[in-house]
């Protein structure tokens, strides 16, 4: 059985608390899922509660088999056969103790609650030492991660049969996330983004009926969520060229100085670099390529951490950030041009940071 004493150990490093709370609501806290690794559906109200060296989970007895089979050995899993078993556990775990919290995520109601029915000596915000330990990504979560990138990918080599004129964006997107289902994902990570022709000028375009056409582009935006964990890709397509038209060489010309940018940027993501160095040689590029046509093109940070959630925890690689890239973290590489009324270029791939520096999941 999988062992969590890495992650327990990075979070109390950094948390000065006895304890860690962590409680579902109708939403799933990512801490939850990041600790347990019950990444299905469920566990509505399961409370965690978290020590250095072992963990308590308190979930309903509908569950209590599931949790008690998925669980890490440091877990102790207790079914809550009635409200008043619940509030002793509560009450002899918390009690007279310094609590940590996840404030980005309990509301002030669950915190008052927490307070009267735990009586804890004191409740304290450890989101930032939560945050601090997931943005390093161990063996299991890497692994996780690159299955669900090779399962995209997968599902790009297989779209391509699917690319006929007249197809819509939103048939597209959903014969997308049928592929990536096919090849194992269990669900896409975020409603896949489809964009034809002048659409792909805008990032986050919501795939409708617009059909596609020869010599324009295909832009898909899509990730695919496995174990709990997710991708996030972007390929940009030129769809039956028309090589001898000015059209077809302006799409190309976008093309390969965003590939460009992606692979000058890919070369700056290395341990102790400040997060706003690869973004900026990515916008540099695109600012300068053939003498500033696409100077403010490039709009928006150059990318953002992936884990649990596709948007994860953790600084971003943008401008004027002065975090530092550490080991073992992993951001999306994903420079851009977008033209209004022409369309757009997007290349988007995961990167593992590593000892030696950045590479392709």
């Amino acid at each position: 059985m999988r062992s969590i004493a890495g992650r327990l150990n990075r979070i109390f490093d950094n948390a000065k608390v006895d304890s860690i709370l962590l409680t579902n609501t109708t939403v799933k806290d990512s801490y939850f899922t990041y600790l347990t690794g019950l990444y299905a559906s469920g566990f509505e109200s399961s409370i965690l509660i978290a020590e250095r060296k072992r963990a308590t989970l308190i979930t309903t007895v509908l569950e209590y088999d599931v949790a008690k089979k998925a669980c890490p050995k440091e877990i102790r899993v207790v079914a809550a056969t009635s409200r008043d078993k619940t509030l002793e556990l509560l009450k002899s775990s918390l009690g007279r103790k310094t609590v940590g919290i996840n404030g980005n995520f309990l509301s002030i109601n669950l915190y008052k609650r927490i307070k009267r029915i735990g009586k804890p000596k004191k409740l304290v915000d450890a989101s930032p030492a939560l945050s601090l330990a997931r943005q390093i990504k161990d063996k299991e979560e890497i692994e996780c991660m690159r299955k669900a990138n090779r399962i995209a990918l997968k599902a790009f080599s297989g779209i391509q049969k699917y690319l006929k004129e007249g197809v819509t964006e939103k048939k597209t997107a959903e014969m997308f996330e049928d592929l990536m289902k096919q090849h194992g994902a269990d669900g896409p990570s975020f409603p896949t983004i489809v964009c034809f022709g002048e659409t792909a000028a805008v990032p986050h375009h919501v795939p409708g009926g617009k059909r596609l056409e020869k010599n324009s582009f295909v832009l898909i935006d899509a990730g695919a969520l496995y174990k709990g964990y997710c991708s996030d890709v972007t390929r940009t397509y030129i769809f039956k060229p028309d090589k001898k038209s000015e059209k077809y060489q302006r799409m190309l010309d976008m093309y390969n100085t965003v590939k460009e940018a992606q692979e000058l940027a890919l070369k700056s993501i290395r341990p102790g670099v400040k997060c706003e160095v690869p973004y900026n040689r990515a916008k540099t590029h695109i600012d300068k390529a053939h003498k500033g046509i696409y100077k403010g093109r490039f709009i928006h940070g150059l990318g953002h951490q992936i884990g649990i959630d596709v948007h994860d925890v953790g600084p971003n690689l943008t401008l004027n950030s002065k975090d530092k890239i550490k080991e073992g973290m992993v951001f999306s590489d994903e420079p851009g041009i977008y033209i209004e009324g022409f369309g757009g270029v997007r290349i988007e791939d995961d990167v593992l940071v590593t000892k030696k520096g950045g590479v392709f999941l």
